[in-house]
C-alpha cells in the first residue's frame, strides 16, 4: 500500500514539472535549478524536492500563477523554487559547476565539407602561374629570402601563406616571371595554395552563422551558404595564390563577432560582450591587413556598433555616467585592438625583410641605407657633410622616386599651345641613375670648384649656387611659364644667349629637419627645400610627364607654396670635387660609384611611417589600360570577366566568371528589397502598419547589415582612379547574395 502511494505521488510530480516546463525534459529542469544528482533514482529524488515546498498542492505538483486579462488565454508559469539538498541531491542554486557544452550544427558542418572538397580538390592544377600568383607568389619568394619589397597593401595574407609556404619546404628560389610558367616539381605549390583554399572553404559556414545570428531562418542560411557554395568566381579566387578569400573570411567573421557581441547589450561588460568585441574587431583588423579595401567591412562593423549603442541612449534605466562608460569601453576596444594588431603585423614585416631588394628604390635614401646589403654596403668613405665643391645627386624625397636631371637638349621655342619657353637647358626628374644626375654645389663668391681644407661646409641659410657636372651649366630659374605646369616658373640650366635675360641661378638652402639632424646640411639625413633666391619660390616635382622633346621624363618647376612634399629633396650620392679641370671632373663622374653613404639606423616607427606614407599616398600612379579591366557598373551584371590562365598545350583555360543565375538574381533582390523599403516607409508614415513589430524589425536590420554592407563595399570604387577589375567586387557581391537569400525568406512569410 505505502508503495502504491509512493509511485502515484511520484507520477504526480512528474506530470506537474512536464507542466511546469512546458514541454522540456526533467532532467533539463533539475540542470535548470542546479540539482545534481547520482545515478540513480533521479525522478524520485525530482519528486521528493518539489513534495517539500511549503507551498506547493497537496498532490505535489507545483503553484501556478496566472496572470490577470480580458478572458483570452495567457500563459502560465511555475513559481520559482529553491530547492533543499537531500543526500543524493544538491538543490541549492548557488552552487555551480563547469560546464562544458557541445553542440554540432549538420548544416554547417555539410556546408563546410562541401566547401572544402570543390576548393581541395586538385589543387594544384594547373601547375602553372596563374594571374596576380606572378605578384604575391613573388612577395612570397622574397620573403622566404628576407628581401624587402614595396606592395601598395598591407602584408597579413602574405605573411600567412608565406608561413605555410616555409613549413611546406619552400626556399623562394622560384622566379615568378610571367603569367603561364610552370612550377618545377621542387615547388611545394599544394602549400602555396593551401591558405586561401582554407580560407575559401571557411567563408560558407560563417556566412551560414552569420545569417543566423541576423534572426533569419536555418533554411535561409543554409540557402545563403549553398549560394556561394556554387558560385564560380568565389572558388576560382580561393583556389590560387590570392587575398580575397582571406578577406572575405576575416571581413564576414568580424562581423559576425560583432553581431553576437550584440546580444549582450543589457549585460555589458560580461567576460561575452569583452570577448566577441575584441574578436569582432581583431578579426576585422586582419581584413583591413590582408587588403585595405577591408577599411569598408571595417565601416561596417564600425556602423553596427555604433547602432547598437544609440538604441542604448534610449534606456531611461541607464545613468549619464553608465552610458559614457559604455562609449569609453567600446572606443578603448575598437581603437585599441586594432592599433596593437596592426602594427604588430608591421613590425614583423620590418623585422623579416631586412635585406636590400629591388624594390628599395621606391623608399626613401635613409631608409635603403638601412638595410642589410643596400645602398651602404659598397659605399668607400662617402663624406657626410655638403660643401664648396660636393658633386652630388639630388633625390626627390617624397612620392615618385626620381632624381634632378639635366642634358644638353633645351626646351623647344614654342609649345603646342603657342607660347613660348626660354630656349634654356631642360632640367627634368629622371628615374633611373644615370651620370647627368649629378650636381656641384659651389658658393657664388668663389671661382673654383674644388674643395678646400678645412671643409667650407653648407648650412641652413647658405645662398649656392647649382652647376651641372657635365655640362657645367648652372641651375636657373626665369619669370617663364613652365611647359606642362603654366600657373609656375620654368626651370632651366643657363646658357648665356647675349639677350636681355641674364641669369637667376642663386638657390638658398632650408633645412626642414635641422632640428634633428642639425644645421649643417647633410648627405641623406638633410631633407632640404631649394628657394630660389629671385622668385622666393621653392624648386618642385611637378608630378607631370613632358612630352617626347622632353624624353617622356617629368617636369621639375619652381612653385611659391613652399611647405609641401614635392618641394622636398635630399642629398643620395655624394663625394667632393678634387680635380679642377672639366675633362677631368667629366671622367670622375662616369666612372664614379652612384651609392649613398654608410649604414644608417632607423628606429621601428620611422621605418613604418615612412611606409605607411608611401603605401598611402605615393602610389597614386595605377591608371592604366589592361585588357581585361572593367568599371564598377558592369560588375553587377559581369559583362567582362577575367582570363587567369590560358594553357599553351590544349584548350584548357581559367577564367573569372561567376554564376550567371546567383549574379543576376542578386542584383535584381538589391532592387527589390530597395523598392519594398520605400513602400513600407510609406505606408508607415500614413499610419498603415503592414508587418508585425518583429516582421519589421527583422527587415530593418537585414538592410542595416547586408543592404549597408554592399553598399560600403560597392560605392566608393566609383570614386577610384586606378585600374580596376572584377576581382574588386567579390565582397559587395557576398553581401549581395546574403541580402537575397533575406529577400527570399521576407517573401515567404508575406505570401506563404
Amino acid at each position: 500500500m505505502e508503495l502504491e502511494k509512493r509511485n502515484k505521488k511520484l507520477q504526480s510530480a512528474v506530470k506537474s514539472t512536464r507542466k511546469f516546463v512546458k514541454g522540456k525534459s526533467i532532467l533539463s529542469v533539475l540542470e535548470e535549478k542546479s540539482c545534481f544528482e547520482d545515478a540513480g533514482g533521479c525522478l524520485e529524488k525530482g519528486a521528493e524536492c518539489l513534495n517539500s515546498q511549503p507551498d506547493a498542492h497537496t498532490d505535489g505538483s507545483p503553484t501556478l500563477e496566472r496572470a490577470e486579462g480580458d478572458g483570452e488565454s495567457v500563459p502560465e508559469k511555475g513559481v520559482e523554487y529553491s530547492y533543499s539538498a537531500g543526500s543524493n541531491v544538491f538543490c541549492n542554486s548557488s552552487v555551480r559547476r563547469f560546464n562544458v557544452r557541445i553542440e554540432l550544427d549538420v548544416m554547417s558542418l555539410m556546408l563546410f565539407l562541401a566547401a572544402l572538397m570543390t576548393r581541395m580538390y586538385r589543387l594544384e592544377e594547373p601547375r602553372s602561374i596563374v594571374f596576380d600568383e606572378l605578384h604575391y607568389g613573388k612577395y612570397v619568394s622574397l620573403y622566404m629570402k628576407r628581401t624587402f619589397f614595396f606592395d601598395s597593401h598591407p602584408p597579413f595574407g602574405k605573411q600567412l601563406i608565406a608561413a605555410v609556404a616555409y613549413l611546406g619546404g619552400f626556399d623562394g628560389q622560384f622566379r615568378f616571371d610571367r603569367i603561364g610558367s610552370s612550377y618545377p616539381e621542387a615547388v611545394p605549390l599544394f602549400a602555396l595554395r593551401l591558405v586561401p583554399a582554407v580560407c575559401g572553404s571557411l567563408i560558407i559556414p560563417t556566412t551560414y552563422h552569420l545569417m543566423l545570428e541576423l534572426g533569419l531562418t536555418q533554411w535561409t542560411a543554409a540557402l545563403a551558404g549553398f549560394l556561394l557554395l556554387c558560385d564560380n568566381a568565389v572558388l576560382a579566387q580561393s583556389r590560387f595564390i590570392l587575398m580575397e578569400s582571406m578577406l572575405l573570411l576575416f571581413a564576414l567573421f568580424g562581423l559576425l563577432c560583432i553581431l553576437k557581441f550584440r546580444r549582450y547589450h543589457s549585460h555589458p561588460y560580461c567576460l561575452q560582450w569583452w570577448l566577441w568585441l575584441s574578436l569582432g574587431a581583431a578579426s576585422l583588423t586582419c581584413a583591413l591587413c590582408v587588403k585595405y579595401v577591408g577599411f569598408f567591412s571595417c565601416c561596417l562593423g564600425a556602423s553596427v556598433v555604433a547602432r547598437d549603442y544609440w538604441r542604448l541612449l534610449s534606456d531611461r534605466r541607464l545613468s549619464d555616467g553608465a552610458v559614457l562608460c559604455q562609449l569609453v569601453a567600446r572606443l578603448l576596444v575598437l581603437i585599441a585592438v586594432p592599433a596593437v594588431i596592426y602594427l604588430t603585423i608591421f613590425y614583423i614585416h620590418l623585422a623579416v625583410l631586412s635585406r636590400a631588394g629591388p624594390h628599395d628604390s621606391v623608399m626613401t635614401s635613409a631608409f635603403q641605407a638601412s638595410l642589410e646589403g643596400g645602398l651602404a654596403s659598397i659605399t668607400r668613405g662617402q663624406p657626410l657633410e655638403v660643401a664648396h665643391g660636393s658633386q652630388i645627386t639630388l633625390r626627390h624625397s617624397h612620392g615618385r622616386t626620381c632624381w634632378l636631371h639635366s642634358h644638353v637638349h633645351v626646351y623647344p621655342i614654342r609649345y603646342r599651345d603657342k607660347r613660348g619657353s626660354s630656349h634654356q637647358q631642360q632640367v627634368t626628374c629622371y628615374s633611373f641613375k644615370d651620370v647627368n644626375n649629378w650636381w656641384i654645389v659651389k658658393r657664388p663668391q668663389r671661382s673654383d670648384l674644388v674643395v678646400s681644407q678645412p671643409v667650407d661646409a653648407i648650412r641652413h641659410g647658405d645662398v649656392i649656387q647649382l652647376v651641372h657636372g657635365m655640362t657645367s651649366r648652372a641651375l636657373n630659374s626665369h619669370d617663364v611659364a613652365a611647359a606642362m605646369s603654366p600657373q609656375n616658373q620654368e626651370v632651366s640650366c643657363y646658357i648665356d644667349y647675349n639677350v636681355s635675360m641674364p641669369a637667376q641661378n642663386l638657390w638658398r638652402i632650408d633645412i626642414i629637419n635641422r632640428d634633428q639632424v642639425g644645421d649643417i646640411w647633410h648627405t641623406i639625413e638633410s631633407l632640404v627645400r631649394l628657394v630660389h633666391v629671385n622668385s622666393s619660390q621653392a624648386l618642385k616635382f611637378s608630378g607631370r610627364q613632358l612630352p617626347d622633346w622632353g624624353f617622356n621624363q617629368h617636369e621639375v618647376v619652381t612653385d611659391r607654396i613652399l611647405h609641401q612634399d614635392d618641394t622636398v629633396w635630399n642629398v643620395e650620392e655624394h663625394r667632393y670635387t678634387k680635380n679642377e679641370d672639366q675633362k677631368d671632373r667629366e671622367r670622375e663622374l662616369v666612372n664614379a660609384e652612384m651609392i649613398p653613404l654608410r649604414a644608417t639606423s632607423l628606429s621601428f616607427w620611422e621605418k613604418f611611417i615612412e611606409l605607411q606614407y608611401k603605401m598611402l599616398f605615393a602610389n597614386q600612379e595605377n591608371v592604366q589600360n589592361h585588357m581585361y579591366s572593367s568599371e564598377p557598373l558592369e560588375w553587377p551584371f559581369m559583362a567582362r570577366g577575367i582570363a587567369y590562365w590560358v594553357s599553351p598545350h590544349s584548350n584548357a583555360q581559367v577564367h573569372l566568371l561567376g554564376n550567371v543565375v546567383v549574379w543576376l538574381s542578386g542584383s535584381v533582390s538589391i532592387v527589390l528589397y530597395g523598392v519594398l523599403l520605400t513602400f513600407y516607409l510609406i505606408r508607415r508614415r500614413r499610419h498603415c502598419y503592414d508587418l508585425t513589430p518583429d516582421t519589421w524589425r527583422s527587415f530593418v536590420v537585414i538592410g542595416e547589415v547586408l543592404l549597408l554592407g554592399f553598399l560600403f563595399h560597392y560605392v566608393p570604387y566609383f570614386f577610384v582612379e586606378r585600374t580596376l577589375f572584377l576581382h574588386h567586387y567579390l565582397p559587395a557581391f557576398t553581401f549581395k547574395v546574403l541580402l537575397m537569400a533575406a529577400v527570399i525568406e521576407h517573401l515567404h512569410r508575406l505570401f506563404w
